[in-house]
């Protein structure tokens, strides 16, 4: 089962100008034609600085299940270009990769979506630090048991997706997601270009025939009316509202919405209007020029959705039918943590990524503030290297700063708080869980296995922005702890992950 995503491109203030990119281009243009001006858009985020807990005891953040970064990177890396800082989210890259082998949990009661389990390890990088990997994984639903879907194919269809890896790679990709469909799902199509219109009315999934001839009557031509094309997919999608069921627009584009909505604050207030009727949106990004990914990340998460990017066929297969359930299905909306770390045990702490999540710790409680949506059978991680006691500090100690114990609690690290709603809304939820030494390894090589292979992810892509931390850090470094975690691979991520380190260490010389 398959729901309505919107895949497109749009117009943010956010252009990346990145010296590296911009070499890298002139590079390639001495081989081949030079090429078009590159106008794509990233929100730029600086890096999570080094917090003192004696003055920062709280990490407050809403969870991430985006993947798009990684794919859209690849792409990058396989063109001969060293990407733009911008466009690197460590998070998404460390919750890129499903688990190699399934890792053992404790029990999820059934009044909780998800169980979480931590793990602690020497950092690879830097002997006088300590990382904190803390994994969310949410329970998974039988294809049986899910709830029937109206979803809408909204499609760009402007005269920029006539090229081979956008609009033809769009239509094998919702070819793939009708595979999915069962009887009790139905589909619209919706296109927009010089004008919107509905390419074909809301079918059920049985159809597969009339559906898969639809989606390849699709043409490329004229301008782009991003706006109209919204507005009649949300028609489409309370025409065909199930109650009880997941209402959701898929959007896939390339460009940007130039004509109708020029202001993004404009588009993303209409899209929050239609999700707090139940009517979701995820979007689905191709495509380079005018490629704005900085809008296509508001908007999904706006949308409670998620943001994925196609660079290839395959990349299709894995967001719309490996992972359908953790693409589509939502256990737990609004998921947010907070961190709370102990004084007498940890001196300082960074988040490695989720620059984009980051909240006030008083919106931890504030069932107002929207956050991530966390899908079936989803696995989060979070990483965070620490300063523990002992160990070599980035500022000194605080004159006046120290604090008394907090008494029968002085071996916990820290102690992790998860707040998040049922997917139909009301009041949030609460579980907590405190983080001891007992699970601190005495080596990184004796981590399990997923620890050190998403470690050697969050390294190449803290490298990969540019980041201080990682300056000491060689690209084989990074290959070579990834190789020993590789494991049995059996789709073949992680080897090609390898291959895409060692790509990254020979387009930076």
């Amino acid at each position: 089962m398959v729901m309505g995503m919107l895949v497109t491109g749009c117009s943010n203030p956010y252009v990346a100008h990145s010296p590296q990119y911009e070499m890298q281009g002139r590079m390639v243009s001495q081989a081949v034609p030079a090429p078009r001006a590159n106008t794509a858009r990233y929100e730029h985020y600086d890096d999570n600085p080094v917090k003192q807990v004696s003055q920062q005891p709280l990490a407050t953040f809403s969870l991430d299940v985006d993947t798009g970064s990684y794919a859209n990177v690849r792409r990058f890396l396989n063109e001969g270009i060293y990407p733009p800082a911008d466009a690197v989210r460590v998070e998404e890259m460390m919750n890129y990769f499903p688990a190699d082998a399934k890792p053992v949990y404790v029990a999820i009661p059934a009044s909780q979506p998800f169980a979480v389990d931590y793990e602690l390890a020497p950092a690879p990088w830097n002997s006088e630090r300590t990382l904190l990997r803390v994994n969310i994984q949410a329970k998974d639903i039988k294809t049986a048991e899910l709830p029937p879907a109206n979803l809408v194919f909204l499609v760009d269809v402007s005269g920029s997706m006539d090229e081979p890896a956008k609009l033809p790679l769009i239509k094998s990709s919702l070819k793939l997601l009708v595979d999915e469909l069962r009887d009790q799902d139905r589909v619209a199509i919706v296109t927009y270009s010089g004008e919107e219109r509905v390419a074909l009315p809301s079918t059920s999934g049985s159809d597969k025939s009339t559906l898969r001839h639809a989606i390849e009557g699709l043409d490329a031509s004229g301008a782009t009316s991003g706006e109209a094309g919204i507005r009649l997919a949300y028609q489409q999608a309370e025409k065909g509202f199930i109650k009880g069921g997941v209402n959701r627009i898929l959007l896939a584009t390339d460009g940007d919405f130039n004509v109708g909505i020029s202001d993004n604050k404009q588009l993303e207030t209409l899209i929050k209007q239609k999700r707090d009727t139940g009517i979701t949106l995820s979007t689905l990004g191709v495509g380079s020029d005018n490629f704005n990914e900085a809008m296509m990340v508001n908007v999904a998460d706006v949308g409670n959705g998620n943001y994925s990017y196609l660079d290839s066929l395959s990349e299709a297969k894995k967001v719309l039918n490996d992972e359908m359930h953790q693409t589509l299905i939502t256990v737990a909306k609004d998921a947010k943590a907070q961190i709370e770390f102990n004084p007498q045990r940890v001196v300082e702490y960074r988040q490695i990524g989720y620059e984009k999540r980051q909240l006030r710790d008083e919106d931890f409680n504030n069932d107002a503030v929207d956050a991530g949506d966390i899908g079936a059978g989803k696995r989060v991680t979070v990483l965070f290297e620490l300063t523990l006691s002992g160990q070599k500090p980035s500022v000194n100690p605080l004159r006046y700063g120290k604090q008394k114990p907090v008494e029968g609690k002085s071996d916990e690290l820290a102690f992790i708080n998860l707040r998040w709603k049922a997917p139909e809304g009301g009041d949030s939820r609460l579980m907590s869980e405190p983080v001891t030494p007992a699970k601190l390894n005495a080596s990184f090589d004796s981590a399990s296995q997923e620890m050190r292979f998403q470690t050697a992810v969050a390294a190449w892509g803290q490298k990969l922005r540019g980041s201080s931390y990682l300056a000491a850090t060689s690209w084989e470094q990074i290959a070579q702890w990834a190789s020993a975690a590789r494991g049995e691979d059996s789709n073949g991520y992680r080897a090609e992950f390898i291959q895409l380190v060692k790509l990254s260490g020979k387009l930076a010389k």
